[in-house]
């Protein structure tokens, strides 16, 4: 709950510090003396939208500090903790706007966005009055309220769960339509490349070994005719044959040459076997080089077949497989395609069931919940002296999504037999304000952690009236902390905590300030809301007899 209020330099506020109770809280003063600049400086603090120019005339900047006393379970802490905060026994939400308009925040002494401090504010105060757009007269909240009344948060997020499982079925089906139909574009195109790619069937390395053997046939077309020429002179023909020649010629003559020729025969000897090696080399090498000419024209015939493939797709030649492997799997996709949407298909089928059930269930109960919630309102508008008014909750279908497919608004018709339309248009200004509280009534069942705060809702209202209004201000109060700016004695009496809003004029500025009130000057501030500024004794009289049950 909101424990202290410090507000700096704030229109005609100079300095001003409250510290706020549990319970019901009430501020009171005349028209003009600074109620609803007590709510903008709040507001300010708290991030809403309101007023552009809110630095007191003179002053350079404008400072506003809350501080709330919150358990470590209070929804503020879930927010903080997504941005990075820990848990601290006290939140202290402090924000300065400066002449210029520069507006600048901190939680905990920390910088934030205004963004985050929205977030937060959402969780710490809700406010109520005849200009109630944020809260109960906002349509869009109406089937957020309804299930919260009705208990409905399990049955909501099964509808959410099963929504995300439908959109994703249908976001995988889609996709697959879309794939197929690309794949039938170029279905055509598919099949042939597959099929030349299956006749050629190229694999990696292929491209260099191939030009490997080319240029090595290439190479024995030129080269081959001197080796053979060269083998044929060291032959019987040539070189073995004269070196044969000589040898017999000189072992013949060696007997008669004294042993001179001894050396000459060991050496021709030696020479013949280094010619029997050259000979096996060279034969070597012919055999090596020997190929059918048809081989070359084969070879020459795939490298060209495996190049001009590559050129076409644009892609290296050892990299022709596994794009090859591509085409295929997009084949096989094409292929399987149907038979993969059929069952894509039926999984839609069951996700939309699986929705479409837990959206029955959700609407059945959403029903209950209206019928109970308007029940609830009639007993609650009679004794607010409106028991001609009808309050109902209207359910009607719209397009299906992740709440179900349903829209809930609360409409009233103020008399039997009248039209109902919706709360803010239907209903008068004093009408409107039991209306609303009434409808918190309702809606509040356990304690939800929130100030409630409530700017002249008992407008246009008295007598009984005023007084049932009170007593349900102080039945929220008890669940925990109410802020009501009131112009009625009676919902004041009933106020646990009570604070009057002046207005004091020196020579140079008119300045509001807020005073506690001790018990007699309560007497005398509920005296003054009954008389006006003569305050006669029989008004004192009167606030004493209203502030009774208070005191006793």
């Amino acid at each position: 709950m909101l424990r202290h209020l410090d507000i700096r330099d704030m229109l005609i506020i100079d300095r001003l510090e409250l510290a706020f109770q549990p319970g019901l809280n009430v501020l009171t003063g005349e028209t003009g003396a600074g109620k609803s600049i007590l709510l903008d400086s709040l507001g300010f603090v708290l991030g809403w939208r309101g007023r552009a120019e809110l630095v007191r005339l003179g002053a350079e900047q404008g400072e506003v500090t809350a501080e709330f006393d919150l358990p470590e379970t209070h929804a503020a802490w879930d927010v903080l903790r997504e941005a990075g905060f820990s848990y601290d026994d006290s939140l202290i939400l402090r924000r300065i706007n400066t002449r210029d308009g520069r507006k600048t925040a901190w939680i905990n002494d920390r910088r934030v966005s205004g963004e985050i401090l929205r977030q937060v504010s959402e969780t710490l105060v809700e406010l109520h009055g005849q200009h109630d757009d944020r809260g109960l007269l906002n349509p869009r909240g109406h089937q957020v309220l309804l299930d919260d009344f009705g208990g409905l948060s399990a049955r909501l997020a099964k509808v959410r769960k099963t929504w995300r499982a439908l959109s994703e079925a249908q976001k995988t089906l889609k996709a697959a339509l879309a794939r197929v139909a690309e794949l039938k574009d170029e279905e055509e195109y598919l099949r042939h490349a597959v099929a030349e790619f299956d006749t050629l069937a190229p694999v990696a390395g292929e491209d260099a070994e191939l030009d490997k053997q080319r240029r090595r046939m290439q190479a024995a077309e030129k080269i081959g005719e001197d080796i053979s020429k060269a083998y044929q002179a060291l032959g019987l023909n040539g070189a073995e044959g004269m070196m044969g020649d000589a040898a017999r010629w000189l072992a013949d003559a060696a007997g008669d040459a004294d042993g001179t020729l001894e050396a000459a025969l060991a050496a021709l000897d030696r020479a013949m076997t280094e010619l029997s090696e050259v000979q096996s080399g060279v034969e070597a090498a012919m055999d090596a080089l020997s190929f059918n000419p048809h081989e070359l024209e084969q070879v020459e015939e795939r490298l060209f077949a495996i190049r001009g493939l590559a050129r076409k797709h644009d892609v290296l030649a050892d990299e022709l497989g596994p794009f090859a492997d591509q085409l295929r799997d997009r084949l096989s996709a094409l292929d399987h395609g149907e038979s993969d949407l059929v069952d894509l298909e039926k999984a839609v089928q069951t996700a939309n069931a699986a929705y479409e059930a837990a959206a029955a269930d959700l609407t059945a109960a959403r029903r209950k919940a209206a019928a109970k919630l308007d029940k609830a309102m009639a007993n609650e508008l009679a004794p607010l002296k409106m028991e001609r008014a009808v309050f109902v909750t209207e359910i009607t279908s719209t397009d299906a999504g992740p709440d179900g497919v349903d829209t809930v608004a609360f409409t009233v018709a103020t008399n039997p037999g009248a039209p109902a339309g919706p709360i803010g248009k239907i209903a008068s200004g004093g009408e409107l304000s039991r209306f609303l509280l009434a409808l918190k009534v309702c809606l509040t069942g356990t304690d939800s952690g929130l100030t409630l705060i409530f700017d002249e809702i008992d407008r246009g209202v008295g007598g009984a009236t005023a007084d049932a209004v009170g007593r349900r201000l102080a039945q929220l109060a008890e669940q925990g902390q109410v802020l009501v700016v009131t112009h009625s004695p009676q919902v004041a009496a009933l106020g646990g905590h009570h604070w009057r809003v002046e207005k004091r004029q020196t020579k140079d500025a008119t300045l509001s300030t807020v005073v506690g009130l001790a018990d007699a000057d309560r007497v005398d501030e509920i005296a003054r809301m009954i008389s006006g500024d003569r305050i006669t004794d029989e008004a004192r009289a009167a606030a004493r007899s209203l502030l009774a049950p208070q005191t006793a």
